[in-house]
């Protein structure tokens, strides 16, 4: 199944996907995470790139830190969302240039957590029963289906979004 994921789709051949995979469950969401986007035409296309996402890491269904990123000299570390201005981030396509990965980088200490920032639940979502990322702080929900035993496709459900965001994670070894 991982060979038909492509970095670029349609939102109706990423929705067609999604639809075809099988649920996860909280247990295989459990660890760290390496994630990349889908660019399917969403606002959010280039963002993660721009901030040098890493990915997810799921400690307990109690204990989620959705936004791991790079730093400088490539070290992790956990970003709050609750300090993320997602409506600029989406409706200002400049943000996504050297400059402002460079201020992201820099920003760090501002931005970082060291607490889970959102929770795991198995959700009803698209008629299937599957593990679902909910953000603390932000009306989001990261909807996950099973590509294998070690990558799984998410859709980021924001409210009042007319299109879904959709991504790839792959299990940290």
């Amino acid at each position: 199944m991982d060979n038909v994921i492509r970095s670029e789709m349609t939102t109706e051949e990423a929705l067609a996907l999604f639809d075809r995979l099988l649920p996860v469950s909280l247990d295989m969401m459990t660890g760290r995470w390496t994630g990349s986007e889908i660019r399917t035409g969403h606002p959010m296309d280039g963002v993660l790139a721009v901030s040098r996402w890493h990915g997810k890491e799921f400690r307990s269904p109690e204990e989620v830190f959705p936004l791991v990123h790079r730093g400088l000299g490539g070290r992790k570390f956990a970003v709050n969302p609750a300090l993320m201005p997602i409506g600029l981030v989406m409706n200002a396509p400049i943000l996504r240039n050297r400059l402002t990965a460079l201020l992201f980088m820099l920003s760090e200490p501002l931005i970082r957590t060291r607490k889970g920032t959102a929770r795991l639940r198995m959700t009803e979502y698209r008629g299937k029963l599957s593990a679902t990322m909910i953000y603390d702080s932000k009306p989001i929900q990261d909807i996950f289906r099973k590509i294998d035993d070690d990558a799984v496709l998410g859709l980021m459900d924001l409210k009042g979004s007319a299109q879904p965001y959709f991504f790839v994670l792959r299990r940290e070894v």
